[in-house]
């Protein structure tokens, strides 16, 4: 295979992962600029970003599907195209949920725990942008690190917040709308991880 043709997969990475990234950002000026009235028109721009992340993810597919010879194995290729794509997907369900529970008002620590959705997904295009090098690179373990210790951080805060929620509001609704979303921020977490493990296993298979 030529090196243009081992480029597209990993460009086409690149290029997925900063979708993931774009939509996180686009998330967090909304929760912090929020107002509900205009949450429709927010919602047809987050899924602008996310319909572009999909076709992205069709045309590896169907390059993928014509494939003798890859640079990693296809299942490795396809795992992370489809994770790159699942964590754009969750960016995404965490804006719906505010729309459709009727959310009013941003609680401070979501925007805590969007701030470090956005390095996470930081460091996954910080990790697309390394991979193509895997058989040299001296930083990918750095960023595959990274990324574990940002969700696990998540997931301290995850538990905070959950507390927090169950502790203080009193009103039931807002309890079950607000554990929702901070579940999906949780998941957009574990997927950023789910990713750095799927890499980290690639490049040990192809050492």
């Amino acid at each position: 295979m030529s090196k243009k043709q081992d480029s597209f997969y990993f460009q086409n990475f690149m290029e997925c992962a900063d979708h993931s990234r774009q939509a996180v950002k686009l998330l967090k000026e909304i929760m912090i600029h929020f107002d509900l009235e205009s949450l429709p028109v927010y919602l047809d721009e987050m899924h602008k970003i996310e319909h572009e992340a999909d076709l992205k993810k069709h045309d590896l597919l169907n390059t993928l599907a014509k494939a003798f010879i890859t640079p990693i194995e296809q299942e490795d290729i396809l795992q992370i195209s489809q994770n790159l794509d699942n964590l754009t997907d969750k960016i995404e369900d965490v804006l719906i949920r505010i729309y459709y529970n009727h959310i009013t008002e941003i609680r401070p620590d979501a925007l805590e725990l969007v701030d470090i959705l956005i390095r996470c997904c930081e460091e996954v295009c910080n990790l697309m942008r390394e991979f193509p090098e895997f058989k040299r690179s001296k930083r990918l373990h750095e960023h595959i690190v990274c990324i574990n210790s940002l969700e696990e951080e998540v997931d301290r805060m995850f538990i905070d917040c959950m507390r927090e929620l169950h502790s203080i509001c009193k009103d039931p609704f807002n309890v079950i709308a607000w554990r929702e979303i901070y579940l999906y921020l949780e998941k957009c977490a574990d997927t950023c991880e789910h990713i750095a493990d799927i890499v980290e296993s690639a490049i040990m298979k192809n050492s």
